[in-house]
């Protein structure tokens, strides 16, 4: 038996989680059964167990990478420490997950994610981790932006950085439910509304 590659084994993964999606969104979680997802993906039962072994597993899976360009995005701004502004940072976000709902409707998936996190507890409590390390990194910015005199030191950085996430659901949901061209101005909205580097006020 030729041995299987990693890259083999990424790429049938990827097929099971565009095939999940796509039930996903056009059936809901509830209604979609394994068998359903075989035949959207086109492989056998034991192809797709090898990967996930319910649809719980791939309901995390696709969580997970819908918001990995947001927290690559996160952390490179905390990391970097580039001056750039608030409204800068929220834009390009924005931007990021504009993107991402064109391509793979990440958007309508994120809002099937959180109503089924409503009832699946450890689903609810990874995304509170994943949320929570996107808010770490935003609080790490926020706090450079406070010492250099760019954000008012009056309230706690924690507090600015919650504030900040808390931008994204809201934009997430208008992109899933609304024509795009309702938001498709959001992002130059923010930067018009918080504009200059930290430092400038």
């Amino acid at each position: 038996m030729p041995k299987v590659t990693q890259q083999h084994m990424d790429a049938r993964r990827a097929q099971i989680l565009d095939a999940a999606r796509r039930c996903f969104l056009r059936d809901g979680f509830h209604s979609t059964s394994m068998q359903d997802l075989f035949a959207e993906s086109g492989l056998s039962a034991g192809a797709v167990y090898r990967h996930f072994t319910s649809k719980d597993e791939m309901i995390l899976a696709i969580a997970e990478e819908n918001m990995r360009d947001v927290l690559d995005n996160t952390l490179a701004i905390a990391t970097n420490r580039q001056g750039q502004s608030i409204g800068e940072v929220l834009a390009d976000l924005l931007d990021v997950i504009r993107a991402k709902s064109v391509e793979k409707d990440v958007a309508g998936l994120a809002v099937l994610v959180w109503g089924e996190a409503m009832r699946n507890r450890s689903l609810a409590r990874k995304l509170d981790h994943l949320m929570g390390r996107i808010r770490a990194h935003l609080v790490t910015m926020v706090r450079d932006h406070q010492e250099s005199g760019g954000l008012p030191a009056n309230a706690t950085a924690e507090g600015i950085a919650s504030t900040m996430v808390s931008i994204l659901p809201g934009y997430i949901l208008q992109a899933a439910l609304l024509d795009q061209a309702v938001v498709a101005e959001v992002p130059d909205a923010v930067r018009a509304l918080w504009p200059g580097p930290a430092g400038e006020h």
